[in-house]
């Protein structure tokens, strides 16, 4: 048994109250915004983003109840929050791998792809669930609060977000390759008139970017054990997760997705030009 699992600590700082009511306000608002484009633009593929955001809004609740317990913390109201804040990215990721199956659609570029159009989304959303499956179940197996659980625990959630990282950057090099090969070569359907696919997947590279660069910090902040640096100081918390997600929901607000979604569905020409003019929520 090592001398972390033995001196584990729910927290060992007292939460900050402040930062967590001013993070449930925030996530809550921006959640609100993007039920709101679900609803007017009926991009259901963009569910388990929203339920990503219900997940921070309850982890953050979470975080204020254990502030207000403080110095007597209870292993629920922990588990509770250490669970949602950790597989929430993971249901932004599920989503935004849909994304670059639809500008594939949208751009006919399916040639300029390494995975077959029908494999893409299946493939890199088999890897997030595999994540997030392994991320819920290392907090659920620590939050029994055994010492023997605790070890197992952490071990699981650092095997699950190396299967994230993992995925995520293939996912970037299997983006990057096709925007590559796409400036190459540009498709007919694209060249017959403009498409706002680069756009979406610029966009793409930086929610792809804020969660890659929050998931190493996990990976970092776990490895590192519940003694370690990063876990003891609550400030790169919200530095590197709580700041980095809320920016990546913002992005995706103002660079909605479903754009991308009706285009493909409704054709070009005159439609498109109509298309745009409905689904534009900037």
């Amino acid at each position: 048994m090592s001398d972390d699992a033995i001196d584990f600590k729910l927290y060992r700082y007292d939460p900050f109250m402040a930062a967590a009511v001013i993070f449930i306000i925030l996530f809550l608002v921006i959640t609100a915004i993007h039920f709101y484009q679900l609803i007017r633009t009926r991009a259901w593929f963009f569910i388990p983003f929203i339920i990503g955001g219900f997940f921070q809004v309850i982890g953050y609740i979470g975080r204020a109840k254990s502030s207000a317990e403080s110095p007597n913390w209870t292993v629920p109201t922990y588990s509770l929050q250490t669970i949602l804040l950790l597989v929430a990215p993971a249901l932004y990721a599920a989503s935004i791998y849909m994304i670059l199956g639809r500008i594939i659609l949208l751009t006919d570029g399916e040639v300029h792809s390494i995975i077959k159009k029908k494999w893409l989304t299946k493939i890199f959303v088999m890897g997030d669930v595999v994540s997030f499956l392994m991320q819920g179940a290392g907090g659920g197996i620590m939050a029994t609060g055994t010492l023997s659980a605790l070890k197992t625990g952490e071990n699981i959630i650092i095997g699950g977000l190396v299967v994230q990282l993992l995925f995520f950057g293939c996912f970037m090099v299997t983006s990057a390759i096709f925007h590559i090969r796409m400036h190459k070569m540009p498709t007919t359907a694209v060249l017959a008139q403009p498409l706002p696919w680069e756009r979406h997947l610029y966009t793409l590279y930086g929610a792809s970017l804020l969660i890659l660069v929050r998931s190493v910090f996990r990976l970092i902040e776990y490895a590192q054990g519940n003694a370690g640096y990063l876990i003891t100081h609550e400030v790169f918390l919200y530095v590197f997760d709580s700041t980095l997600m809320l920016a990546t929901m913002m992005l995706l607000a103002w660079v909605h997705p479903s754009e991308i979604s009706a285009l493909s569905k409704s054709g070009r020409g005159k439609a498109v030009r109509h298309v745009i003019s409905v689904y534009s929520l900037r």
